[in-house]
């Protein structure tokens, strides 16, 4: 019981956080969501801090696991097939209705200081991403697999940033441009 309401308090706050962003909600506002008490709360989070890495890991696991499955779906067995299916997924995640960037960069963004919590926890979630990519293009047979997972990522993140503000679907097109680019740029032809 204790982990169910546990996961309920992590799964209203990321609505509400993704939504409205972290500093402009209020704990109460999630105490209301999931209809308990501050006493409650207080037996799973020290704080709101504490929620919000905890959300953030949750995020964090979610996306390890769907992100990579999702990329195995579309990109096949080998390395390659699945470096190339990455801007596949991202334009799924970036097409949803309930898109409003990456929850990371709102965290590093409203909590730019390095010793911050939250910044610290997407910090984390942007290394494990680029070891993700470093590890496929190694594979792949990149002689620079660390240059092109820090450029693959650049363009993602860009396009999350950019499909946030302007809400314009055609975002995609040029993040594939600079995405192929990227990837031709470290792999060698075959």
């Amino acid at each position: 019981m204790a982990t169910d309401t546990r996961q309920r308090l992590i799964d209203a706050a990321r609505q509400r956080f993704y939504r409205d962003g972290f500093r402009n909600v209020g704990v109460d506002a999630i105490l209301d969501d999931v209809g308990i008490s501050k006493t409650a709360f207080y037996k799973h989070f020290e704080s709101k801090d504490d929620l919000m890495v905890g959300v953030l890991g949750d995020v964090d696991v979610f996306l390890q696991q769907h992100f990579r499955q999702m990329v195995r779906d579309r990109g096949g067995p080998s390395a390659m097939g699945q470096l190339r299916a990455v801007m596949d997924v991202v334009e799924e995640l970036m097409g949803s209705a309930e898109f409003h960037g990456c929850i990371f960069v709102s965290a590093a963004m409203e909590f730019p200081m390095p010793h911050d919590p939250a910044h610290q926890a997407a910090a984390r979630h942007k290394k494990e991403i680029e070891h993700y990519f470093y590890e496929l293009a190694e594979r792949a047979g990149s002689p620079t697999p660390g240059d092109l997972a820090s450029e693959l990522c650049m363009v993602i993140e860009g396009a999350y940033v950019t499909r946030a503000i302007t809400r314009d679907p055609g975002t995609i097109r040029i993040a594939r441009r600079l995405a192929d680019m990227v990837i031709a740029r470290h792999l060698p032809a075959k």
